[in-house]
């Protein structure tokens, strides 16, 4: 008989009580426990089961939970007795951060301070105790949600403390989504503030903690060791490319099809592998994400279950503050190429918007991405991986993303625009273009510098608009070798006997033209010197099939000026 299935139930116990829909992952206590690493940090995507792992390893090691053996038994780590005789023997602090999403430092420092305050709650019978003296006691009272910077960084080492005398024995600490924090402050704005805070907070609870056992993060992301670990020996990080737990987190391919089958499902899998595949930790590859398996498994439908469980705000962020090549890379991946690049994984949020290796390594962490093959390159002594969209739910949650940059304040003159565009009506084009670009430059300001003095930011964020919408009719390139140099933008139709379309943006600069009809017709006289329709005709598109564009771009003026070949 199937189980019921219980979404978003991230409870161990209750899961294991109610005998609801569960997947056997105690494989991780054993292999964590066995690896004997002071300090682990795990990190995965969101929604991929860290919050269920680490209750189910809270209610393994805690004493809380001692006699609670019911809860494993019919598992793989109750088949040894030495595990057995382990279950409920030490003292755990368990926390997570993962409900901290401030706009500011302030709120989020508060956050902080209200779950170790609310932590300590949970121990109050040690006022009770002698094992505590009057100033001791004095201090566990004074732990609030607005206590000092010192007492918040030695909150969880002071706790240790105290657990590690009452009980006799060293303690475990789980802190489930460690980098919540820090990827707010990164989009909101107060990183550094941010990053101080942790790293203090992070040295005295791992590095000078004497009454520390052992302890395990999970997060999304890797932050860099100079951004919060600096001051302490480095955890042993385990990432989406470790070997490490790779199967301890989402679901494999194996227990999907068997899941399928009990809940008589059996014919769906090849949809379901063209939706939800695609993950790849370590060199297992097939790993399907929890959250958009059980949806499935309980509606019997596909949808974007997973990629809608968030803003994914800080993936917006990235492309739409990137570089020319970041956007030029991403209109790649969306048309289902792929791209290569060496990956960083150790994130420094400070310094993002400068390195593409950091980007593609983040959304990688994410889930965003995929792993389709590494090699080793000899010259540079570093491994080259190449990176596609993960699967078919991430393109559409990207498609919805890129459609909202252009369509929450300019969808009519947008839809306008994309009609006019596609039957050549220039005058039209012109009106609707300029609507678009006057409601939507500030979608992509980098924080910095604003987009009219980085004008190609807004530009190939134009194009991303553009690939969303044609995508299904034009196999659509950009900055790409053809006749006598690189085009802008080039449209190929994917029914040979519709047109083919060149694209060249160029932004006025009143020393080499003097009005912005000057720079429209230059961008024109560029598509036709270089030769740009080249690669169309050899693509058997005939010449007087051919359209050409020139955009010419001043602050958030546009001309649009065209041409048949």
């Amino acid at each position: 008989m199937k189980k019921n299935i219980s979404i978003g139930d991230q409870d161990f116990e209750t899961i294991r009580r109610e005998n609801l829909f569960y997947i056997d992952k105690t494989g991780l206590i054993k292999e964590w426990w066995e690896n004997k690493d002071s300090v682990t940090l795990i990190t995965r995507p969101r929604r991929f089961g860290k919050t269920l792992n680490m209750s189910m390893m809270q209610q393994f090691f805690s004493l809380d939970y001692a006699g609670r053996g019911d809860l494993f038994e019919g598992l793989s780590i109750w088949q040894e007795e030495a595990y057995r005789n382990l279950q409920g023997t030490y003292p755990v602090i368990f926390l997570s951060f993962a409900d901290v999403k401030e706009s500011t430092f302030l709120q989020a420092r508060e956050d902080i301070c209200r779950i170790i305050c609310r932590l300590y709650r949970n121990y109050d019978f040690l006022l009770e105790s002698e094992v505590l003296d009057v100033k001791e006691k004095e201090e566990f009272r004074s732990i609030s949600p607005h206590m000092g910077k010192s007492a918040a960084a030695f909150s969880l080492k002071t706790l240790s403390d105290y657990l590690a005398r009452y009980y006799g024995k060293k303690v475990i600490i789980l802190l489930d989504e460690y980098d919540a924090p820090m990827q707010e402050a990164y989009v909101n704005g107060y990183w550094e503030e941010m990053s101080g805070f942790m790293r203090s907070f992070f040295n005295s609870t791992f590095k000078t903690n004497p009454y520390l056992k052992r302890a395990l993060m999970t997060g999304v992301t890797r932050v860099s060791k100079e951004s919060i670990f600096s001051d302490f020996n480095n955890p042993e990080v385990v990432t989406t490319t470790s070997e490490k737990y790779e199967e301890c987190f989402g679901f494999t391919e194996e227990e999907v099809f068997e899941a399928l089958d009990e809940y008589g499902l059996s014919d769906r899998k090849e949809e379901v592998k063209k939706w939800y595949d695609g993950f790849t930790f370590g060199r297992k590859r097939d790993i399907y994400n929890p959250w958009s398996i059980t949806h499935y498994l309980s509606k019997g439908k596909v949808g974007t279950y997973w990629a809608n469980t968030s803003s994914n705000r800080l993936a917006g962020k990235l492309i739409q503050e990137g570089s020319r090549s970041i956007k030029q890379d991403f209109e790649l991946l969306l048309q289902g190429s792929h791209i290569e690049t060496e990956l960083d994984e150790q994130v420094v949020y400070g310094a993002l918007s400068g390195q593409k290796a950091s980007i593609w390594s983040l959304l990688l962490a994410c889930g965003y991405l995929k792993v389709v093959k590494q090699e080793f390159c000899e010259e540079s002594g570093r491994y080259v991986y190449t990176l596609a969209l993960t699967n078919r739910e991430v393109k559409l949650m990207f498609e919805t993303m890129i459609q909202g940059w252009f369509r929450e304040e300019a969808e009519d003159d947008y839809n306008d625009f994309v009609a006019a565009f596609l039957v050549g009506n220039v005058k039209a084009m012109n009106r609707y273009m300029n609507e678009v670009a006057l409601k939507t430059f500030s979608c992509f300001d980098t924080g910095k510098k604003p987009s009219r003095s980085e004008p190609e930011r807004f530009y190939h964020g134009f194009v991303l608009g553009l690939i969303v919408d044609l995508g299904r009719k034009y196999i659509i390139t950009s900055n790409r070798e053809s006749g006598f140099g690189r085009y802008d933008v080039m449209l190929e139709p994917k029914d040979k006997t519709g047109d083919g379309i060149l694209l060249e943006f160029k932004v006025h600069d009143p020393e080499d033209e003097a009005s912005l009809e000057e720079t429209a017709k230059a961008a024109l006289a560029q598509i036709e010197k270089k030769a740009y329709a080249e690669s169309l005709i050899a693509r058997d598109i005939a010449a007087e099939k051919i359209r050409s564009y020139g955009f010419a771009f001043e602050g958030r003026k546009v001309l649009i000026r065209g041409a048949r070949s």
